[in-house]
């Protein structure tokens, strides 16, 4: 799951992130995860973090991502995961390509 974006902007609204269901995906294959911005926000403007979460175990930090030349990674992070943002469907992705069984979690 993905905890919402939060600004502190007063009694602006704040901007949200949306995943949608996640995908099933078999030991070997990629699999793509998108969180969508909320309208009236710019996916452009903002770094997003990617984390991986497995049952009884804290949240572990993946990567961020503010450009596609600055894309610092975890501690750790096995190459075969990335992200990059889709500014034209205002989407951040995290792809983890040659997907291994230790792979399953909640990111």
């Amino acid at each position: 799951p993905v905890s919402p974006v939060s600004v502190s902007a007063g009694s602006l609204s704040q901007p949200v992130l949306t995943q949608p269901a996640s995908p099933s995906a078999y030991p070997g294959a990629s699999a793509r995860l998108t969180c969508t911005l909320s309208s009236g926000y710019r996916v452009g403007g903002y770094q997003m973090s990617c984390f991986q979460q497995k049952a009884g175990s804290p949240p572990w930090y993946l990567l961020m991502f503010k450009s596609d030349s600055d894309k610092p990674q975890g501690s750790g992070v096995p190459s075969h995961f990335s992200g990059s943002k889709a500014a034209s469907a205002n989407t951040g992705l995290l792809l983890i390509s040659g997907l291994q069984t230790q792979d399953e979690a909640d990111y």
